[in-house]
């Protein structure tokens, strides 16, 4: 009988944590392709989880709500008004937190309490940039997005395993994801919080 008790424990644990890690899966979006070039291919099938009927929010105090994914942006998608090293881009959000400032010029979040500036943001990771892209579109980028002088190429905040002297960026003209050194001054710097 113990063995018995301790057979079932063992597979309602392992139930329960199966059921639990289930519910906690991120669903994965559609890529907002339309089109259909082939049979069977994306634009054809448009599978993954049906993108919001309207996928951003403009809060209306300098941030942006993704209904999708519940990250918050800011709305000004270029403050820093420059191209910046990676370490350069970390420092910016860095001095966002502290000022609301990116290299002294007002980037506009009064999110915070009384219209204050929040601070916790941060430079999104690879999978937060990449949540923007639609590839549906040109640039690739959803077309009732709210966001402000939005750039074609930025820095995420992941490091490029094989290459730690590099990290990923995302290209939105066409969707395009690489890594570049850390010491390359093309890429922008927008900035993200929330889950």
């Amino acid at each position: 009988m113990g063995k018995l008790r301790i057979g079932l424990m063992v597979v309602l644990s392992v139930s329960w944590a199966g059921a639990v890690w289930a519910a906690k899966k991120a669903p994965v979006p559609e890529t907002g392709q339309a089109t259909s070039f082939a049979a069977g291919d994306d634009g054809a099938l448009q599978k993954g989880v049906t993108l919001p009927s309207r996928r951003f929010t403009d809060n209306g105090n300098g941030v942006i709500k993704d209904n999708l994914t519940g990250l918050i942006w800011l709305k000004n998608a270029n403050c820093l008004n420059d191209r910046p090293t990676w370490q350069a881009a970390l420092d910016a959000v860095a001095e966002l937190n502290t000022s609301d400032t990116m290299n002294g010029q007002d980037c506009g979040d009064t999110s915070g309490k009384k219209g204050s500036h929040r601070t916790d943001w941060r430079l999104p990771n690879i999978k937060e940039l990449l949540s923007l892209i639609d590839y549906g579109q040109v640039p690739a980028l959803p077309v009732d997005h709210p966001f402000s002088n939005f750039q074609p190429l930025y820095w995420s905040s992941t490091t490029s395993v094989n290459d730690p002297g590099s990290a990923w960026i995302v290209e939105f003209f066409n969707g395009f994801v690489g890594n570049n050194l850390k010491t390359f001054i093309f890429p922008f710097v927008t900035a993200v919080r929330g889950p």
